[in-house]
């Protein structure tokens, strides 16, 4: 009884704060849903069906090459685990027992095992997106599963789901919002970013550049608008990392890495793991784009040049002398087959001074390549223009300038 006082007191709480002290950086792991959908057919595709089989698999390449050291914690189920129908007696949700076996407590069991945690998929409907059982019940009743599913969560020992506050420290993640864009409708982020740990509010990405793009645009046209509301504990989620995948370049994917970084957004990869190439897997690993995006100050970066030659900065530790560091890419959309030297002026004659002209500047900034572990490229006055050669078709450069003295450098 004491638990389900709790858990009643957790579900109803949520709906004036959600103080439960995670995702105070951007979440990082991986996620099923872009790269295997609701693929269920495990005698034909005995390696890529929604299973057990699966998120252990994933669990295990996670620690084995090394993107749990660099961050990545959480295995998330999506869509199309749960049998069709709730188990009859109890109405408690049940994993498919074909495909889920061994059941998701012990799935939770072995994630934790490895040093990582575990997210599953609910729907606030009556069904879910795939068919699935959802949180309402239907047929006009004023009932839910809420309370019933928190219970089980809590059981299994899920550590993060799209919707409740079982009774253990959960990662809370909202949809809805994306619904509400779709529909035209303006979400209350207000209330969300007070509500939810992150958020999807666009388009389901898929792979392709077109689809990154689209979101980057997204991102760039509300940006003044999302910014005041991002921060440590409330993360707009442009949907999943898709590096590793086809659809990308390996330009693009360093565009899409960066762009994350700089939208200090959740870094949930959806790909094979088994078959991310080294060049692939050194993006998705890069500990210094990985650290722009994890920066404890959380701001989301802004565009401040438009066009087909942008430039997005990100205010980020360290501060020198009461001096923000700063985070800068440079993204080439243009699609020549030349690459283009992208400035600071960008062909608009600014300075930047005139860039960074919200914040604080230093005299002098060592400049470093991101993408070039970290490589010293030289020293900058503010009044200097920055010129970095940059490819076309979504290329970028990614650096970082700290403030220096006039006569030193350092990292």
């Amino acid at each position: 009884m004491a638990t389900v006082v709790f858990l009643l007191v957790c579900i109803f709480a949520v709906a004036s704060s959600l103080d439960n002290g995670l995702g105070r950086t951007p979440p990082m792991g991986w996620l099923s849903w872009m790269r295997y959908a609701c693929e269920l057919d495990c005698d034909t595709y005995p390696d890529q069906c929604i299973s057990e089989r699966l998120y252990m698999k994933i669990a295990d390449l996670l620690v084995s090459e090394g993107y749990k050291d660099a961050g990545y914690q959480y295995v998330n189920i999506d869509d199309c685990w749960s049998e069709k129908e709730r188990e009859p007696e109890t109405l408690k949700l049940i994993a498919d027992r074909k495909r889920f076996p061994s059941g998701i407590k012990a799935l939770a069991d072995y994630v934790h095992s490895k040093g990582l945690k575990l997210g599953i998929y609910t729907d606030m409907g009556t069904k879910t997106c795939a068919g699935y059982p959802g949180l309402l019940i239907g047929n006009g009743s004023a009932t839910d599963y809420i309370l019933l599913d928190a219970e089980t969560y809590a059981s299994w020992g899920i550590d993060s789901l799209k919707y409740d506050c079982p009774g253990r420290p959960i990662l809370y993640s909202c949809s809805w919002p994306a619904y509400q864009v779709s529909e035209g409708k303006t979400p209350d982020y207000a209330s969300i970013a007070y509500h939810c740990n992150l958020w999807r509010n666009f388009d389901d990405i898929i792979d392709s550049w077109q689809s990154v793009s689209s979101i980057i645009d997204f991102y760039a046209k509300n940006q003044d608008s999302f910014a005041k509301y991002n921060g440590p504990g409330a993360w707009f989620d442009p949907d999943m990392i898709i590096v590793g995948n086809t659809g990308l370049s390996y330009e693009q994917s360093k565009a899409q890495m960066a762009l994350w970084a700089i939208f200090s957004a959740p870094l949930l990869m959806s790909n094979d793991l088994t078959a991310v190439s080294e060049q692939f897997k050194h993006i998705l690993l890069n500990k210094h784009v990985i650290a722009i995006n994890q920066d404890p100050f959380g701001f989301m970066g802004k565009r401040v040049i438009a066009g087909n030659e942008q430039v997005w900065v990100k205010p980020v530790y360290p501060l020198v002398n009461g001096s923000y560091s700063f985070a800068i890419v440079y993204l080439n959309q243009r699609t020549l087959g030349i690459p283009t030297f992208v400035s600071q002026i960008c062909n608009f004659n600014y300075s930047l001074s005139r860039i960074l002209d919200k914040f604080e500047k230093a005299d002098f900034y060592n400049v470093y390549d991101l993408f070039a572990d970290a490589k010293l490229l030289f020293k900058l006055s503010v009044q200097e223009k920055l010129v970095l050669h940059v490819n076309t078709s979504g290329s970028v450069r990614m650096v970082k300038l700290v403030p220096v003295s006039a006569d030193h450098n350092s990292l």
